[in-house]
């Protein structure tokens, strides 16, 4: 993605030395990002790639909706310590504001992918049709893409934008920042072949309306998005994916920004074109 894409981080927590978490309340209750929101439940899994991906647009933007999704079973298998360095085979070059694509025909590269795929589709580009529909085709086998662009045409309706504050068009109210960003902290190969991978992005991500008069304050969420791979066409595509809940660190004791800050942040740090 460009400079200019909607993407940034998330914090950490911090556990007090007598065994107990310390919570200190914002300063100024009357600032938006001061006001504590509860943390969604996850939703019900679906089954199919039309449901797997109208469940992604539950998970990050519908949150204050009851969500009952099962978690899969963790590894037991510890991690090589490669998977936490910085590593992956760079992409052909991508043309400002396109998605990487051209990535290597190994493990590396299908992590690479993953990763790179999990910041596109939470992007605001997902929030514009048109912009949408060239995420879907660029990174989704043929026909994964085919049945999703029509069910996300729907999900992504006028009402559903409404709720979150942005007109038809998919645009915030003047003197207001839409902040929607996908940050990966790390991924996992669950399975690979030279035909196939199943790989698990764990990442942190930023949604909510930065803004004076804003109701839905940007927060913070955590989630583990796995995707099933095809390499197809000299690259790795999307046939399906699913998301769930966690790891989720302990909550930050730091007190939330101001609208104002936060507005000026997203604006003047910008995402980065290569996830991984």
């Amino acid at each position: 993605m460009s400079n200019d894409d909607q993407y940034g981080g998330g914090g950490h927590g911090e556990v007090g030395g007598t065994g107990q978490t310390r919570t200190r309340l914002p300063d100024s209750p009357s600032d938006a990002y001061g006001t504590p929101r509860r943390t969604p439940r996850a939703s019900r899994g679906l089954v199919t790639v039309v449901g797997v991906v109208v469940l992604l647009i539950a998970a990050i933007a519908f949150a204050n909706q009851s969500r009952d999704t099962p978690s899969e079973p963790s590894s037991d298998k510890a991690p090589a310590s490669s998977s936490t360095a910085a590593t992956g085979t760079t992409p052909l070059p991508a043309a400002p504001g396109t998605i990487p694509k051209g990535f290597a025909h190994n493990e590396q590269g299908a992590q690479s992918a993953a990763a790179n795929y999990a910041v596109a589709l939470g992007s605001d580009g997902m929030f514009k049709k048109n912009s949408r529909q060239a995420i879907v085709d660029a990174i989704y086998t043929p026909d994964a893409a085919g049945k999703l662009k029509g069910a996300l045409d729907e999900a992504y309706s006028t009402s559903f934008l409404t709720r979150l504050g942005l007109d038809a068009n998919g645009d915030a109210p003047r003197g207001s920042t839409f902040v929607t960003r996908t940050v990966p902290v790390g991924t996992r190969v669950e399975s690979y072949s030279d035909a196939s991978a199943k790989v698990a992005v764990w990442y942190t991500g930023l949604i909510g309306m930065s803004g004076e008069k804003s109701t839905d304050p940007v927060r913070t969420t955590w989630m583990t998005w796995t995707f099933e791979l095809s390499w197809a066409d000299n690259d790795w595509k999307i046939l399906s994916d699913k998301q769930q809940d966690g790891p989720t660190p302990v909550p930050s004791d730091g007190t939330a920004s101001t609208s104002d800050d936060m507005s000026k942040a997203i604006k003047e740090f910008g995402g980065f074109t290569y996830a991984r």
